[in-house]
């Protein structure tokens, strides 16, 4: 619906007001007089009439008539794009238009379909809440500002808007994973529904086995509410059925990119090699030193300084905890709990016992989950 709205009013603000409009007319009226015989259809023309009526009273009309010319498919069927296995793929894809930078496509559409609030959105960009609100603004503002024309691209467009897509359906599938498994859930279909709609893409294929193997260990992380760690957890937990879908997407992955196993070349994109590390990890003894391989060459891709805390991480169970203290040592993220942990870890290997009780307590201060914080406080009791 909401994908049907925003490319007919071309405003993402007037699209979710009538939107949430029309749910409460047919929340009111559905008990009462029964449901539609075409419930999106009937959806639809409501909230596009709810934004005429706007549109009206604040006296645009003159200047937006187009939006009284209303298709004929809408009065009956909406219009489906068959491209499309998902509707909700179709908008991700019509609003990662390239006029805007990558960060405000992503953020704008979490922030209209993923149902991330602006809290959650700036939390995965590492940012205030502040400063997240203020990017979307403006990509509001440069959308208006510019006429940016929101449309279904046509197929040979896909591939220039797919980073945007990908970035947006991992993004939410991280949220599920901490907190929401639905939300996970959600980023797994839409993964695979992609992978159903551009089947020669291996980056789309690397994240849907990223999002699968990582997915396999959920019911093995929390036990009875609490924290487990991927060292300590019980593998027969392991969701084998997720495991083997996992690793079939990530090998049409490789077959993709040319590269028949995991040493044979470059390993492909950042979700590619993520999924590879994510089957090394899944794998029945851990290859620290291919693992530490793997997020180097990461790194070196994305210069993200969470995949710098990865590799060191990698690097302290490779080389020893002090290797791992010295490569935390140049990332700069003091806001990241995960930072603090990993270094409250590797200061508990050395016996330094004050210094990781302080880097415990700081994560403490960061964490958001009440299992995490529970963890945290077992770690510090044991100090």
């Amino acid at each position: 619906m909401l994908a049907a709205l925003v490319g007919y009013l071309g405003d993402f603000d007037l699209a979710e007001e009538a939107a949430q409009e029309a749910f409460a007319v047919a929340a009111e009226r559905w008990p009462r007089e029964g449901e539609p015989a075409n419930p999106a259809a009937w959806l639809i023309v409501t909230a596009r009439n709810r934004a005429i009526d706007r549109i009206r009273r604040e006296r645009t009309l003159a200047a937006r008539a187009r939006l009284l010319e209303a298709p004929e498919a809408f009065e009956e069927e909406p219009e489906v794009d068959e491209q499309f296995p998902d509707e909700r793929l179709e908008l991700i894809f019509t609003c990662a238009h390239p006029a805007l930078g990558l960060d405000a496509q992503v953020a704008l559409i979490l922030r209209s379909l993923g149902g991330l609030s602006t809290g959650e959105i700036a939390r995965a960009f590492l940012v205030s809440e502040a400063t997240m609100a203020q990017r979307l603004v403006r990509a509001k503002r440069k959308i208006h500002g510019a006429g940016i024309p929101f449309r279904i691209p046509p197929p040979h467009m896909l591939p220039d808007r797919l980073a945007a897509v990908l970035a947006v359906v991992y993004l939410i599938f991280n949220e599920g994973y901490d907190s929401q498994p639905q939300l996970a859930e959600e980023a797994i279909r839409l993964g695979a529904s992609l992978a159903e709609m551009m089947p020669d893409e291996a980056e789309v294929h690397g994240l849907l086995a990223l999002m699968l193997l990582t997915e396999s260990r959920r019911a093995a992380r929390l036990v009875d509410g609490e924290l487990v760690l991927l060292a300590d957890q019980d593998r027969a937990l392991w969701n084998a059925d997720r495991i083997g879908a996992g690793l079939a997407a990530l090998g049409r992955a490789r077959a993709l990119r040319g590269a028949p196993s995991p040493g044979a070349g470059p390993s492909g994109g950042p979700y590619a090699i993520q999924a590879e590390i994510a089957a090394l990890h899944a794998a029945p003894v851990r290859d620290w030193g291919l693992i530490a391989e793997r997020y180097e060459e990461l790194a070196a891709l994305t210069g993200s300084p969470v995949v710098a805390l990865n590799r060191a991480v990698a690097l302290a169970e490779r080389d020893g905890p002090q290797a791992g203290l010295d490569a935390i040592a140049a990332i700069d993220l003091d806001g990241y709990q995960y930072l603090h942990a990993a270094r409250a870890e590797m200061l508990r290997r050395l016996g330094r016992t004050e210094e990781a009780r302080s880097a415990f307590l700081r994560a403490l201060e960061l964490a958001r989950s009440e299992p995490e914080r529970r963890f945290l406080q077992r770690r510090i009791g044991e100090l």
